[in-house]
């Protein structure tokens, strides 16, 4: 395949797309049943869908009681099993049905699985309910223990030969990590789910076809089971419960359908509805694989739980996978899916579209950065601390959360002692910010002009600069980095207090910090585990809430509007210095760090991620209070072009820096680069194997 049509192919990032079904019911008709399969089927075929899964007894109806007991609509399920399945075929979808089946003079409510026109295999249903309303038991065998031992066994089911347990794993030819398990919904209530050694023994995807009555509250009840289950087990949660035209002789039925992934919903059906429909999302089932690959804890479970039987350790199953059987099918219609991927993706992984959700972050964050500087305070037995204030965004947010930290030690923010220190391309406006926030916020400020200074240094050394040469060189910048810290750590002697520091999470990860000083060093760094596109919205919360005081909003809202500037060379032309024309926007960078570090993706597919989140600023949502400026799109030459230097600053050139950090709390779910913490690599690596991986994978345009 062209690098280009394999690049923007969802299956070639290791994507799989699913659909859970919600069928009209006819009740105890077979026939008509399964032509709303096969509806639903070449609907999901001509929407890319690799996987689709159907409600419980679904071919069948659910509610038809001692009906199910009946020959004629035995022998008319399978009959209907075949037309099905042969629509696989035609489509290149695999189909997962709900459907009564007999074996060995027992009958079971099973799972089957079909595709390419075969049955693959039949899985039978664990746990009968038989409380309340339901009378499971008075038709239906539950899969026994025998049905674990050796290789398992063998039904025929409308005329095809199929492998039979509930301790089948199906995997997919030629799709590597595509492999899944089904439960059937009342396994899913119970305490130790199927689905659960399913997941273990390799399923990354988890289907359950589900009737599920309706009653108030319970759709509430089933969202949690999916997350946590998807959540617990490392895994994708697929859910299709039977809706409308089920008989409400004395239930009813809502046809809630919803598939969720490593906790976090995709998608969701409409409840209630009246005529046939799919909910469809795509599953990322590499990054199913990552997360378990780098979680010791699921690994450990594995090994005990499918190798030993009760608390003594017995001896009980001696195949790697237990007695977990895998059945290989065929996918004729393997990564049909193309264009734009069908799962919720942020623009901003550390900030929310969500209004409340970014409420809570922002609470979250803040708090964390309070509680720790406030830890800190009270284990140095300080009352006093010294921050440089220059009047953008990190020294805002530094100096905001000691304000708060304060306040709640019942400590005088006059204590804060506040610095802005002013150099060779220090603008009026920034000044006047700082100067205004100090004021605002009731600290103690003072200013120190750190230009005569540094033109001694630079006279010392012999720099051009010094002799009337315009030469504003990384040593120019770094001299004037270096003495500010200079000044803010003998400063903090002299007032028996330690240096707050201010550098983000986003600037560790680019290495843009001058080592051993500037953002790089202080006594501890509360925002090191805070990305700069966080912190934009931290401002903004803290200025809403007034949670420092009303005085300070106004100037807040005023920073926010400053462009993002180290300030050490002079501006040119009336154009300042910006670090995102040296770095990259910082929203490109954060997304980048997000993918590349939680998860460890290819950058190849952090690209076509990027790339699906950025190509147009018109669709999908925006987080709260994003500015109109700020809503911009990027096409993919620009994302590649960003990733490239991203990739060599991340590998190869910055983890020195990264490796002596000051100590400062783990705030955002990407993790931190404390060499203490989340990310810990070598200062000395090369940046070669991310770089060959983007050239052959991503193409120009």
């Amino acid at each position: 395949m062209p690098k280009t049509r394999a690049f923007h192919s969802p299956a070639a990032h290791g994507f799989v797309r699913v659909a859970a079904a919600t069928p009209v019911v006819h009740t105890a008709d077979p026939a008509a049943n399964a032509d709303e399969h096969i509806a639903l089927i070449r609907q999901a075929a001509d929407e890319g869908v690799d996987l689709i899964v159907f409600p419980e007894l679904s071919v069948s109806g659910y509610a038809i009681d001692d009906l199910l007991l009946q020959d004629s609509l035995l022998e008319e399920v399978e009959r209907q099993i075949d037309r099905i399945c042969q629509e696989t075929k035609a489509t290149g979808v695999i189909a997962v049905v709900g459907a009564p089946v007999r074996h060995e003079e027992r009958l079971y409510n099973t799972a089957v699985v079909m595709s390419d026109g075969w049955v693959w295999g039949v899985v039978p249903k664990t746990y009968l309910p038989n409380y309340r309303e339901y009378y499971e038991k008075r038709w239906f065998a539950a899969a026994s223990e025998e049905l674990f031992r050796g290789s398992g066994c063998n039904i025929g089911v409308g005329g095809y030969y199929a492998a039979f347990g509930p301790h089948l794993i199906f995997s997919v030819e030629d799709r590597p990590g595509f492999t899944f398990g089904a439960e059937i919904c009342e396994d899913f209530w119970a305490p130790l789910p199927p689905s659960t050694r399913q997941a273990m023994a390799g399923a990354r995807i988890l289907l359950n076809l589900s009737a599920s009555n309706i009653v108030i509250g319970k759709a509430e009840e089933r969202a949690v089971l999916c997350a946590s289950q998807s959540s617990r087990t490392l895994s994708a949660y697929v859910f299709a419960a039977s809706g409308w035209g089920e008989s409400t002789t004395d239930l009813a039925w809502d046809g809630q359908a919803m598939i969720h992934e490593l906790g976090a919903k995709l998608a969701e059906g409409e409840r209630f509805a009246l005529e046939n429909h799919l909910t469809v999302a795509d599953i990322d089932i590499g990054r199913i694989g990552l997360e378990r690959l780098r979680n010791g804890t699921f690994a450990d479970c594995t090994r005990r739980e499918l190798r030993t039987g009760d608390l003594e350790n017995t001896p009980r199953r001696d195949a790697t996978r237990g007695d977990y059987v895998p059945v290989s099918i065929r996918d004729a219609g393997a990564g049909r899916a193309v264009g734009s991927l069908r799962r919720p993706l942020d623009r901003f992984p550390f900030v929310p579209d969500d209004p409340a959700r970014l409420d809570q972050d922002c609470y979250e964050a803040f708090n964390i950065q309070v509680q720790g500087l406030m830890r800190r305070m009270k284990a140095t037995n300080g009352e006093r601390i010294v921050v440089g204030v220059s009047g953008g965004l990190d020294s805002t947010q530094a100096l905001l959360v000691a304000c708060r930290a304060f306040d709640r030690l019942g400590l005088p923010r006059t204590g804060i002692l506040g610095y802005t220190m002013p150099g060779f391309a220090t603008s009026e406006g920034t000044k006047s910010n700082a100067w205004t926030l100090m004021k605002a916020l009731g600290i103690t400020g003072a200013e120190i002009d750190i230009r005569p200074t540094a033109t001694t240094m630079l006279e010392a050394i012999g720099h051009p600069f010094a002799k009337g040469e315009p030469v504003h060189d990384i040593t120019f910048e770094n001299v004037q980095a270096g003495l500010r810290t200079d000044y803010l750590f003998r400063l903090a002697n002299q007032n028996g207090a330690f240096v707050l520091g201010t550098g983000d999470l986003s600037e560790l990860a680019l290495g843009w910090a001058t080592y051993g000083v500037g953002d790089h060093m202080s006594h501890y760094n509360v925002n090191g585990g805070v990305a700069k596109t966080l912190i934009r919205h931290l401002i903004r919360w803290v200025a809403d809430r007034e949670v420092v005081g009303a005085e300070a909003a106004p100037v807040l809202r005023g920073i926010l509007d400053t462009e993002i500037s180290p300030e050490l060379v002079p501006a040119q032309n009336g154009k300042i210095q910006s670090t995102e024309a040296t770095v990259g926007p910082y929203p490109l960078n954060d997304f980048f760090l997000f993918y590349i570090t939680r998860f460890g993706l290819k950058p190849s597919k952090v690209a076509y991620l990027a790339h699906q989140a950025w190509k147009d600023a018109s669709t999908g949502h925006w987080p709260a209070g994003t500015p109109e400026d700020e809503k911009v799109e990027y096409d993919l030459a620009t994302i590649k072009y960003w990733l490239r230097k991203f990739l060599v600053r991340f590998f190869q050139t910055s983890q020195f820096k990264r490796s002596a950090l000051p100590n400062g709390p783990k705030v955002v779910t990407g993790g931190s680069l404390s060499p203490r913490g989340d990310w810990r690599a070598p200062s000395d690596a090369t940046a070669r194997v991310w770089l060959d991986e983007l050239d052959a994978n991503v193409p120009d345009a």
